[in-house]
């Protein structure tokens, strides 16, 4: 795994050069007139400017800046956003990171794939009780045609089709490397081929190509950068951080973009970022949920007891990657908060301890 994901960093810096982003970053000083929708800013499409304001404005401890960024560059940060209000407070790049650099959202990327879901279904091409074999046609699974109509499309966002987790690469999705394993629903595996799925279930049901249809649903609409780059079996987005922050302020706003709702279906977006099964309470349609009693991780069979993240918001939700990928949304604060780079500590896919201590600085910067 790290041999992967140490290729796959020198391919980034190829990619890096050839940034899909051309517009400057442009930090503005705050004009009250511009705030829409209640206390949220959103900045402009199609241009690098972006309101800021500041630590002091928002009376936070200044004292704590300087351990924050200091931890970051330490813990091999590249790059590192945080919003109140959709406007920047802080935007630092360490380790030859820069604003124009492509990062890849790993497994933070899923979350991009759920909202998608979630528009190919308000669209009418597709409901989450429809079988997923619906969409991927036959002979996508070596399973039987049976077992492969009880796994629905809900399934796969839920991390719960059934599918045999202990195979040599459970990024494989060739159909040799799907197996039944147990029945649909009633077991809880970060089963990360399962999840890749996703997107061909979605091309299935719009007939077309599935990045095509994310830029002109979502990317474009919201002034995003980047692109979906297959690796081995797996499909990454690749942005700059500001484009995953632009994402995280999407959320935020619960699917609405400065009066354009890109995700109409409000009853998706509840289900999405809350408890999706009573399997893993921490999981809702491929993002994280923090407050819960109990959460499940990537790799493991177990279930832990306590926060996904102690020490931060109970009601904050996430896409978490490999190598520390870090996107955080806390509505009751209106924060949207991003961390890119290399490997913080802890190569997990999903949830780590460097979150806790990310948390910890934090804290002693907005409390």
């Amino acid at each position: 795994m790290h041999r992967f994901l140490i290729l796959l960093y020198a391919f980034l810096v190829v990619f890096a050069l050839q940034s899909c982003s051309s517009n400057d970053d442009t930090d503005i000083e705050t004009d009250p007139g511009d705030i829409t929708e209640g206390t949220l800013y959103f900045p402009p499409i199609n241009s690098g400017t972006w309101e800021t304001t500041s630590v002091t404005s928002l009376d936070w401890n200044e004292s704590g800046l300087q351990p924050l960024l200091d931890f970051l560059e330490e813990r091999d940060s590249q790059a590192f956003i945080i919003l109140k209000d959709g406007k920047i407070v802080v935007e630092a790049y360490f380790n030859g990171g820069s604003s124009t650099q492509n990062y890849p959202w790993f497994s933070a990327g899923k979350t991009l794939s759920a909202f998608m879901v979630g528009v190919a279904q308000q669209e009418g091409f597709l409901t989450l009780d429809d079988a997923s074999a619906d969409y991927l046609g036959s002979g996508w699974s070596s399973l039987t045609e049976a077992e492969e109509e009880q796994i629905k499309v809900w399934h796969h966002i839920t991390m719960t089709t059934g599918m045999n987790f202990n195979v040599a690469d459970t990024n494989c999705t060739n159909p040799e490397c799907f197996t039944y394993l147990n029945v649909p629903g009633t077991f809880w595996y970060y089963h990360n081929a399962a999840y890749t799925l996703t997107q061909d279930i979605v091309e299935g049901a719009i007939n077309q190509n599935f990045s095509t249809y994310f830029n002109t649903k979502l990317r474009n609409v919201i002034g995003m950068d980047g692109a979906w780059l297959s690796v081995n079996f797996n499909s990454f987005y690749f942005s700059t951080a500001r484009s995953m922050a632009r994402f995280g302020l999407l959320n935020l706003n619960k699917g609405e973009w400065n009066g354009t709702k890109v995700l109409t279906d409000e009853v998706f977006f509840e289900e999405m970022t809350t408890t999706s099964q009573n399997l893993n309470p921490a999981y809702g349609y491929l993002w994280w949920l923090n407050g819960k009693n109990s959460y499940r991780a990537p790799g493991s069979t177990m279930l832990f007891q306590g926060n996904l993240i102690p020490g931060a918001p109970t009601d904050l939700i996430a896409g978490l990657g490999a190598n520390d990928q870090k996107l955080y949304v806390v509505p009751s604060q209106n924060l949207v908060i991003i961390r890119l780079g290399a490997d913080g500590g802890e190569a997990l896919l999903g949830p780590s301890g460097f979150d806790v201590l990310l948390w910890e600085k934090i804290n002693g910067l907005i409390n």
